[in-house]
């Protein structure tokens, strides 16, 4: 397993953390450096989550990695171990920042976690030297390493005054775009993430929210097993209502033109859409025959289960 001390200049230095306050000089790494290339999204949040925050940060976790994104987090209780663990269940790559050395686990619940996180071909960092157990503020220390991994922060569940929230305001002094899950206005976890929403968040609502944010924002197309595309976002949504022109499409959906225009290309290019004549876009015929393989996919297991009851 590889062991590294990766130095700020090195080529293996993450260019986002020369947009930190503070960038590390140095930060200490323990598998494939190679994870740090690519699209990643960090997810947080609370350590004493409710099944609701659980719930969210697994879906996320999820989602991403069908996404091909790598999964960064914090390994801690609650829903960063969450997210990590049903990434690394999609197959995905994963990255646990830790306030220890990188050598370590912490907490002993987790340590799954940062074992498939090294198994899966991803990798734990850390601020602090190898073998170091943990200081006063080596949690807090790592926040902002989290939110500079990502190229998007995806919040949870957080409380008002937390550390996720100061995570969250990390990514937003470096620029980078926070999603966060919106909850009950008498829940003291969901304070935290109903703020970042007033304060401009992107909301998620459902799956279909994150799919579309994901591959509006990164091009990413959410694909399952054998090649199959799961049940379709926004964009193929509106395509399959109607065929429409960038333009169009972009309004229809509230998003910048130029971004449309990319996530179009990017679905041409794998065969999930095709231009037409006139300029408009529609689902392939490709993509229209799997969407049914689903289908009926989907009809047989719900049969079978009637049968099985």
């Amino acid at each position: 397993m590889e062991r590294m001390d990766i130095h700020r200049g090195d080529d293996a230095y993450p260019q986002s953390f020369n947009s930190l306050e503070y960038p590390p000089e140095v930060f200490y790494l323990l598998g494939d450096p190679g994870v740090l290339q690519g699209d990643h999204l960090s997810i947080i949040g609370a350590r004493k989550a409710t099944p609701y925050g659980l719930a969210t940060s697994a879906m996320a976790g999820r989602i991403a990695a069908e996404c091909g994104m790598t999964v960064v987090s914090g390994g801690a209780y609650g829903c960063d171990s969450a997210s990590l663990r049903a990434a690394h269940a999609a197959g995905g790559r994963t990255i646990v920042v830790s306030g220890l050395g990188a050598d370590l686990i912490y907490p002993a619940s987790s340590r799954d976690v940062f074992e498939n996180a090294l198994a899966g071909g991803g990798a734990v960092v850390s601020l602090s030297p190898w073998g170091q157990d943990a200081r006063k503020w080596s949690f807090l220390e790592r926040n902002p390493i989290i939110a500079a991994l990502g190229d998007a922060l995806f919040v949870c569940e957080a409380g008002q005054h937390s550390g996720t929230s100061s995570t969250a305001e990390s990514a937003t002094k470096m620029g980078k775009r926070v999603y966060a899950v919106p909850g009950p206005i008498f829940s003291p976890q969901s304070m935290g993430t109903n703020r970042l929403i007033a304060d401009g968040a992107a909301i998620v609502c459902c799956e279909q929210d994150l799919e579309t944010m994901l591959s509006l924002d990164f091009g990413s197309l959410r694909v399952a097993e054998e090649g199959m595309t799961r049940p379709e976002g926004r964009v193929l949504s509106a395509l399959l209502a109607m065929p429409m022109r960038p333009d169009d499409l972009a309004a229809a959906l509230g998003e910048d033109p130029l971004t449309v225009v990319r996530t179009l290309t990017d679905y041409e290019m794998k065969g999930v859409v095709e231009r037409l004549w006139d300029g408009r876009y529609s689902p392939s015929e490709s993509y229209m025959a799997t969407r049914v393989k689903i289908g009926k996919d989907k009809k047989n297991v719900s049969g079978a289960v009637r049968d099985a009851g």
